[in-house]
C-alpha cells in the first residue's frame, strides 16, 4: 500500500512538472509565465520527495531538510520577482516616457549608460 501511494505521490509530481511548462507557450506575460512554472515546479517537486519520503523513510532527515529547502527558495524567488517586477512601474509612474524607454537599455540621454 505504501507502494502505491508513494508511486502516485511521484506520479501526480511528474504531472505538475508538465502541466508547468503548457503556459510557456501561451502569449501571456514572461512574468504570469515565470510565476505558473514556478509554482508547478514546487509542488511537482515536493510531491516527489513525499513520495521519496515514503519509499525511503531512513533518510527522513534528508528529504524533510529538501522539502524546506524547496520552499524557501521558490517563496523568495517569487518575492525577488514580484520586486523586480514592480520597480519598472515606479519608474515609468515617476519619470517620463522618454527617460523610462532610454534607461530601460541601460543607456541614458547622454550615452554614459548610467555610470558617469
Amino acid at each position: 500500500m505504501i507502494d502505491i501511494l508513494s508511486y502516485g505521490c511521484m506520479g501526480i509530481g511528474l504531472l505538475f512538472w508538465f502541466w508547468g511548462t503548457f503556459p510557456l507557450v501561451g502569449k501571456r506575460s514572461v512574468l504570469f509565465k515565470l510565476h505558473s512554472l514556478s509554482v508547478s515546479d514546487t509542488l511537482g517537486s515536493m510531491s516527489i520527495v513525499v513520495g521519496l519520503l515514503l519509499k525511503i523513510p531512513s533518510e527522513w532527515p534528508l528529504l524533510v531538510l529538501a522539502l524546506i529547502s524547496l520552499a524557501i527558495w521558490n517563496t523568495v524567488l517569487g518575492y525577488v520577482l514580484a520586486y523586480c517586477s514592480s520597480s519598472g512601474n515606479e519608474i515609468s509612474e515617476v519619470g517620463d516616457r522618454s527617460e523610462y524607454s532610454a534607461g530601460e537599455y541601460g543607456v541614458s540621454e547622454y550615452g554614459t549608460g548610467g555610470y558617469e
